[in-house]
C-alpha cells in the first residue's frame, strides 16, 4: 500500500485548545481520524506525526523520502522562517509535498504570507480548516 507523510508542525498539538476563532474547535486526533478514512478510500495509508522541534520536522522529511510516496506538510509557524524544512524538501525531489494551513495565511499577518515552503511543494491548500489534509491526500492520490 502507498504511504503518505501527514506532517505537522509547532503548536498544532494544541488544536481545539488553541485559538478557535482561527484554527476551529477540531482536535489533531481528530484530523488524524479523518486523514485515517480518507486514506483508506484512496487506496493510501497515512503515517501522522507532529512535533515542536524544527529538526525533527526535516529529519522526517528526509525519512519520507525512502518511506513515502508523498508527504502533506503543515509546518505551522516553520512555514514562514525554515530555511531547514526549505532546504529538506528541496533535497528529497521530486516526492511530492503538498502544503496545508488550516487558516488562510493570505488573509492574515504579511509575515505569513510567504511560505519557505511554497516554491517547493508541488500546490498548497489553505483556509478549509481540517477539509484541507483531505484535499491534500486527494491531490496526492491523484498525482502518485
Amino acid at each position: 500500500m502507498t504511504t503518505i507523510f501527514v506532517l505537522n508542525g509547532p503548536n498544532l498539538n494544541m488544536l481545539g485548545k488553541r485559538e478557535p476563532g482561527i484554527y476551529g474547535t477540531a482536535t489533531l486526533d481528530s484530523i488524524q481520524a479523518d486523514c485515517k478514512k480518507a486514506a483508506k478510500s484512496l487506496s493510501l495509508k497515512v503515517d501522522f506525526r507532529q512535533s515542536n522541534h524544527e529538526g525533527v520536522l526535516v529529519d522526517w522529511i528526509q525519512e519520507a523520502a525512502d518511506n513515502a510516496k508523498g508527504i502533506v506538510l503543515n509546518a505551522g509557524a516553520y512555514t514562514h522562517t525554515s530555511i531547514a524544512i526549505h532546504d529538506a524538501i528541496r533535497a528529497i525531489a521530486p516526492l511530492p509535498v503538498v502544503e496545508v494551513h488550516l487558516s488562510n495565511i493570505h488573509a492574515r499577518e504579511p509575515f505569513r504570507h510567504v511560505s519557505k515552503v511554497a516554491p517547493h511543494a508541488v500546490g498548497m491548500i489553505a483556509g478549509f480548516g481540517p477539509l484541507g489534509y483531505t484535499l491534500a491526500l486527494r491531490a496526492l492520490a491523484a498525482r502518485i
